[in-house]
């Protein structure tokens, strides 16, 4: 979107807007503007409290880049889908000031006790011993690009909420007039006896003569169609493309290497041991014991009898160690070396540098290439944008998309394509943009109404994109001739189907009106077959038994009869055994279901709860400042 609006600045339209828009004021005055200006630039307020754009921000950027990790980075995250998650972030905040001035009023306190033992018992941060490692918590730092003394605030802040919304939670049991009869009905089973029906085993049907086909193929043109086809020239603008045209210096490759050397060359590390302990004193005594020649395993018993705790960080470098005093101290020592006691929010650590790795330098020759390679696609970006401009400018002044293509060094495609990118033949149409942005571009294309004017749209990856549509193919039923083979096919399948859901009908009639299945089946000359006991699991039922008719049978009665069209025909199933499950008798499963039962009434008081507490408390919105947690 910011993309997209750079562009629009930079072209004769919005400059003239811009003109009107000075007028405007010389003509009507700022004087409101000037006082109102810098009033509240809050998102939101929360009984008053405000919620300042940058940490709305920041929410927004985690959640964001959480998203990312779980799609993959392939996947491109659209404005729209940036937009809901800011929204979102701006409604947990809410409801996070909502909880906490709640916490604030009972007067509900974490002490730092609590903070740092919560942290300890963090599975994430426990290693292949059971113990809290130093090393995972920076790691889990470093990924959600969270400082330490910001993660322990939103901590702290958690556990208050904790305790808030747990004495809600507390005391819920479910009732057995509940949870028996839910067992007894989850684990109820059922005998029926099946009759199946596949389209296989239909007789023939008679060959159709040239008038049913041809009444066929007019009657069914869905399956018989053609599909839309939409014929366009394609421009795209995009860094890739413009890569070719730029030429880096050796003066700027040099200046360019040296900015970004430390991409390229790898830092020092360093193999660390660290002890924690609760008091300075305490850290003292175990750096003096550690200088005597004590090895870990004996430190770490001296820190657990102290109530503290030692342990190998493993091998990192000095962003590794996001507490400033902590990688001061690791990297000021020398091989063997022990630190004195340096206290962070966790305690007092003691470090030992078990081994140092030295860092490696590169020179320009060894990543020239890529090195160009990366100046060449930065600058593209920057062509793109000044192209950018000129493109919509010249677009704006009735110039062809060709034409304006040739001059500007824009991709160039010209396709006839259906809405799944394919041509006429089944081939996928080859595009100059692949993956999300190809499909922006194929759903934009089909969205279009033929005659208008070509202009740039964003389709992802910085790459825009612009079309002249130049026909439209409606949908079409193909000629008869053309698929009468086809046509000849598909009524026959449809005759079978036809054959066998008359048979299987007849057959639930007879059941309907008192007869056995098994009668019913053997006056037709069906085979019907004795299934079960089976319960209502669909990963557990029998082979034997069509998956389509497992949730029927468990809707009928006693000697109720159910039919299903099934993957391969029909089927029917009569019910002869209904198996009652007595609670009583698994004490283990009726204990799962009530704790199941206690969760969902748990999470619903919780939820009442806290919409109670959202209805009384004011809250306002900011909608100007809230459609800026997007914008970065």
């Amino acid at each position: 979107m910011l993309t997209a609006l750079r562009r629009l600045a930079g072209t004769w339209f919005a400059k003239g807007l811009f003109v009107l828009l000075i007028l405007s004021f010389a003509i009507w005055g700022i004087e409101d503007v000037v006082r109102n200006f810098g009033n509240d630039t809050a998102v939101a307020r929360v009984d008053g409290e405000p919620i300042e754009l940058p940490e709305a921000q920041e929410t927004a950027r985690r959640q964001l880049a959480q998203m990312q990790r779980q799609l993959g980075s392939g996947f491109d995250i659209t404005p729209q889908m940036a937009q809901a998650v800011s929204r979102q972030a701006v409604e947990s905040l809410v409801m996070q000031r909502v909880q906490l001035r709640e916490a604030e009023r009972l007067s509900i306190a974490v002490p730092e006790e609590a903070v740092r033992d919560y942290v300890f018992g963090i599975p994430a941060f426990q290693g292949t011993d059971g113990r809290f490692s130093r090393a995972l918590l920076d790691n889990f730092l470093r990924s959600n690009g969270l400082t330490e003394p910001a993660f322990l605030s939103l901590l702290r802040a958690d556990l208050r909420r904790q305790q808030l919304v747990g004495a809600v939670r507390a005391g819920a049991a479910g009732p057995d007039a509940l949870t028996r009869p839910l067992l007894a009905w989850q684990r109820q089973e059922r005998v029926a006896q099946v009759v199946r029906l596949p389209l296989a085993a239909a007789a023939e049907p008679a060959e159709p003569d040239e008038a049913q086909l041809r009444r066929f193929h007019e009657t069914n043109p869905e399956r018989f169609s053609a599909p839309e086809y939409r014929r366009a020239v394609i421009a795209v603008l995009s860094p890739d493309v413009l890569a070719s045209e730029i030429d880096p210096t050796e003066e700027e490759l040099q200046a360019a290497f040296e900015t970004r050397r430390g991409q390229y060359e790898k830092a020092e590390r360093r193999s660390i041991e660290q002890a924690l302990l609760p008091s300075r004193e305490q850290a003292l005594a175990i750096a003096g014991v550690w200088r005597a020649g004590a090895d870990l395993p004996a430190i770490e018993a001296a820190a657990q009898a102290d109530g503290g705790q030692a342990l190998a960080l493993g091998e990192v470098d000095r962003a590794g160690l996001p507490v400033p005093e902590l990688a001061e101290a690791a990297f000021a020592l020398p091989e063997g070396g022990i630190s004195e006691p340096v206290q962070s929010a966790f305690g007092w650590h003691v470090l030992k540098v078990t081994a140092i790795v030295p860092g490696e330098s590169v020179t320009l020759s060894q990543v020239r290439d890529q090195l160009r390679r990366e100046l060449q696609h930065e600058r593209a970006a920057d062509l793109a944008y000044d192209r950018a401009n000129q493109v919509e400018d010249a677009l704006a002044a009735g110039t062809s998309l060709a034409d304006v293509a040739r001059r500007f060094g824009l991709s160039v495609t010209e396709a006839r394509l259906d809405a799944n990118g394919r041509d006429p033949d089944g081939t996928s149409v080859a595009l100059p943009l692949e993956g999300g942005p190809k499909d922006i571009v194929q759903r934009a294309l089909f969205a279009a109404e033929q005659g208008q004017q070509p202009r740039l749209a964003e389709a992802g990856q910085a790459a825009l994109f612009a079309f002249d549509l130049q026909e439209v193919t409606p949908a079409a039923l193909r000629p008869f001739e053309t698929v009468r083979d086809a046509v000849h096919a598909a009524y026959l399948v449809d005759a079978r189907r036809r054959a066998q859901e008359e048979r299987a009908s007849a057959l639930l009639a007879a059941v309907e009106g008192g007869k056995p299945l098994a009668e019913a089946a053997r006056e037709a000359g069906l085979a019907f077959q004795t299934v079960g006991p089976f319960g209502r699991d669909p990963q557990r039922a029998p082979q034997t038994l069509p998956p389509e008719l497992l949730q029927p049978i468990f809707a009928a009665g006693l000697n109720g009869g159910t039919m299903a069209e099934t993957i391969d025909g029909f089927a029917v199933a009569q019910v002869q055994r209904i198996l009652p499950y007595d609670p009583d008798s698994d004490a283990l499963a009726l204990g799962q279901v009530r704790s199941a039962v206690e969760q969902a009434m748990l999470g619903d008081l919780e939820a009442q709860f806290l919409d109670a507490l959202r209805a009384r408390t004011p809250v306002s919105y900011n909608e100007a400042v809230v459609g800026q947690v997007s914008a970065r």
